[in-house]
């Protein structure tokens, strides 16, 4: 014969089974809150404020090697325009859908002349010209060009690659309009080994 429960313990039994279940309901429910706010979040911050690169070629060489992963701010540049010497990731002016990483050399409203090795800027404060001094190039690295001064206009920016040899940017193209600028980099995240916060040089003008 098989033994029931009695009524009282059954009552009792199906609290516990439903307040159990209640918990649980809540837990998934807060469960899926914190999942979909996380992925608003992460959208916002992917779309909005930072954006992965990954580098193509060795325009940019000894700083930036073919296939590094990078991060790039977009934020900055909604705040404050680009400053000299930064590397931006900007849209190609004849390809609006290749993407370029180049480094700024001339800001909007100056000239720049490439030639005899050296890049000469001419600005306000420098109207005669200033060669640039530029650290994050390899010793004794020549920067070849047509020797023409070049005047930008306003929201124009002359970019070129590290590796002068062998970078197709400015010299080849002409100016970057600031439209076109994507953001600066401001971390390398691939190879683990050279891992880093992108440093800001420290130029002579």
């Amino acid at each position: 014969m098989t033994e029931q429960m009695p009524e009282k313990e059954k009552k009792s039994y199906k609290k516990i089974v439903l307040a159990y279940l209640a918990s649980a309901g809540i837990f998934l429910l807060e469960l899926i809150k914190v999942a979909v706010l996380a992925g608003i979040t992460i959208a916002f911050v992917r779309y909005f404020l930072f954006k992965p690169f990954y580098v193509k070629g060795a325009s940019m060489e000894p700083n930036f090697f073919d296939k590094e992963y990078l991060i790039i701010d977009e934020l900055s540049y909604r705040l404050r325009p680009p400053e000299r010497g930064e590397v931006v990731v900007f849209k190609y002016p004849e390809n609006p859908k290749e993407y370029f990483l180049k480094r700024i050399i001339a800001l909007p409203g100056e000239r720049v002349k490439v030639s005899e090795g050296q890049v000469t800027i001419y600005n306000k404060e420098h109207p005669e010209g200033v060669i640039l001094n530029e650290p994050y190039l390899p010793q004794n690295l020549l920067t070849v060009g047509n020797g023409l001064p070049v005047q930008l206009d306003e929201n124009n920016y002359y970019v070129m690659g590290d590796n002068r040899p062998n970078s197709f940017d400015s010299r080849r193209f002409g100016a970057v309009d600031k439209s076109l600028v994507v953001g600066r980099v401001f971390f390398r995240g691939w190879p683990l080994n050279r891992a880093e916060l992108i440093p800001e040089p420290k130029l002579n003008i």
